[in-house]
């Protein structure tokens, strides 16, 4: 039998086609979704992570703050508990399957299954690519790709239990452009927009949608002032036009939109949050 959802009618309702006649209160043959959602978040110590984990909980959902920094992720999981918030600290490494699997146990103790991800943990580096070695290559993959393949594939069955889901991975411009001395990374984050439109493909008819965001120019921890030179961070700047560099709180807000009901018929897109750099 098809996953797809059925359209029901009710008896009052004409089906005929005619656009007079379309129906206007059409419902979902689908379980209902639990009264509470629940949130993952990895990398959320800090920079985007937090700021998505503190703006999805402002609308209610429960999070799970996940980093391999215990004690950021606290201080994220407190303070939004102090605002009236649902949030729990959880530490893993995300290459660590078992890992993961007890932060995801944990998780769904205390607040219930697990329905929207969201893949923000990753790493980044600055080396020529002649000069990149194997072992930096396959850390690079093994955090920004590999990751999000497992913490993904942990919390999949919650979702397709309440036939829901919200997956949202955050990539990154780098993967859209290339970016010099970056390969490595660029790569590891190009095989994640690959992988959102599959799995878009694959979930959509379970319920279930992923998109991604590449940001473009965001400090945070991964990309602080201190790691970019002044003459490329104005450069960066003014190759869009809007002349500012991104937050973290800018990265939220589409965050919280691509996890909400209203984003249930958008998947496998890349929404991208950057200034107007690729007009």
């Amino acid at each position: 039998m098809s996953n797809r959802r059925k359209y029901r009618y009710g008896p009052e309702m004409s089906q005929s086609g005619h656009p007079d006649d379309f129906p206007t209160n059409i419902r979902y043959d689908r379980p209902m979704t639990q009264t509470l959602k629940v949130a993952l978040v990895t990398g959320a110590a800090a920079g985007i992570g937090a700021a998505i984990s503190r703006r999805l909980a402002r609308d209610g959902i429960a999070i799970g703050v996940l980093d391999r920094l215990i004690d950021g992720a606290t201080t994220v999981a407190n303070d939004i508990v102090a605002a009236g918030g649902k949030a729990i600290a959880l530490q893993a490494d995300i290459t660590d399957r078992a890992q993961v699997k007890a932060a995801v146990t944990k998780l769904r103790e205390t607040f219930g299954p697990v329905t929207i991800l969201v893949n923000n943990a990753g790493i980044t580096g600055f080396v020529p690519f002649e000069e990149l070695t194997d072992e930096q290559w396959d850390r690079m993959m093994q955090v920004n790709l590999k990751g999000p393949f497992i913490v993904t594939q942990v919390v999949l069955p919650d979702m397709k239990t309440a036939a829901w889901g919200r997956i949202v991975n955050i990539s990154s411009s780098s993967a859209q452009s290339g970016a010099v001395r970056m390969a490595h990374y660029s790569a590891s984050k190009g095989a994640i927009i690959a992988l959102t439109k599959t799995l878009a493909r694959e979930l959509g008819p379970l319920g279930i949608t992923c998109n991604n965001i590449p940001p473009r120019f965001v400090m945070n921890t991964v990309m602080s002032e201190e790691s970019i030179p002044e003459t490329h961070r104005r450069e960066m700047i003014a190759a869009g036009p809007i002349l500012r560099q991104g937050e973290p709180a800018d990265i939220a807000g589409a965050c919280a939109w691509l996890v909400s009901e209203e984003a249930g018929y958008v998947t496998g897109q890349t929404i991208g949050v950057n200034g107007g750099r690729y007009i």
